[in-house]
């Protein structure tokens, strides 16, 4: 049995950041509603330092590459669909693990 795990990398712009008060204030309802929608790890990865730059990792694990496929489809359109968020880019990085037994 096989193993699919994925982790998705957004590049964000957030237009109306002028402090990092004001990022982590636009970041924060898109991080906490990945997780509790979608049950996946997620974390800025990149760009802390920039105030209208967020780079986001996601990540997830399911039983088929189909399952992951469809995932990251929903977690992809959650994502555009905050209005003060730009996608700039989106990467899929795959990992397929043969199980032992």
């Amino acid at each position: 049995m096989a193993t699919h795990a994925a982790v998705l990398i957004v590049d964000v712009r957030i237009r109306a950041s002028h402090s990092l008060k004001d990022k982590r204030t636009a970041l924060r309802p898109l991080l906490e509603g990945l997780r509790r929608r979608f049950a996946v790890s997620v974390a800025e990865v990149d760009h802390q330092d920039l105030l209208q730059r967020s780079e986001i990792a996601v990540a997830a694990v399911q039983s088929s590459a189909g399952q992951l496929d469809g995932l990251f489809a929903a977690v992809e359109r959650f994502i555009w669909s905050f209005p003060d968020l730009e996608v700039i880019a989106s990467d899929r990085h795959w990992i397929e693990v043969e199980a032992e037994g």
